[in-house]
Parts: structure tokens; sequence; C-alpha cells
């Protein structure tokens, strides 16, 4: 898997629809940051902050992926995304 096919893809995403549930967009965000930084490396967000709470639950949700299969199935994500589009 290339990196460079990763990065591709990081930028089909931001020409999603405005449609995309922010279901689809939690979980590309979680697997991006899986793919890009590894392990959640912060501390959860207080309930206050709800949008910040919400992306940091997405990525802690993938916690046990390599690096690789992250990027994996977020280059599959967004293809899935773009043909529904």
């Amino acid at each position: 898997m290339a990196l460079q096919e990763f990065n591709e893809y990081a930028e089909k995403a931001k020409s999603l629809p405005a449609t995309t549930k922010d279901a689809d967009k939690l979980i590309l965000y979680g697997l991006f940051k899986q793919a890009t930084l590894g392990v959640v490396n912060t501390n959860r967000p207080g309930i206050f902050s709800p949008k910040e709470r919400a992306k940091w639950d997405a990525w802690k949700s993938v916690e046990g992926k390599t690096k690789e299969e992250a990027m994996n199935e977020y280059i599959a994500k967004v293809k899935q995304l773009k043909e529904v589009a």
C-alpha cells in the first residue's frame, strides 16, 4: 500500500458532497488519524465539546488497527462514498 495512494484519497475526501453523513465523516476522521498518527495520544475532550469528543471517540474506535490497515480502510471508505455521491 503506497502512501501516495492514501494521500490521493485524502485529497478526494475533501471534495465529498455536503450531504455526506456525519457518521461517515467520523469514520474517515478516525481512520485518517490512526493512519497518520497511530494510537490516540490525547485525553478525551470534555462533555462541553461534543464535536471534538465525537472525533476523539471515532479515532479511539479504530485504535487496534495498524497504520496500513487504517490507510486501506480509509481508501475503501472514500471510494464507497464517492460511488454513492
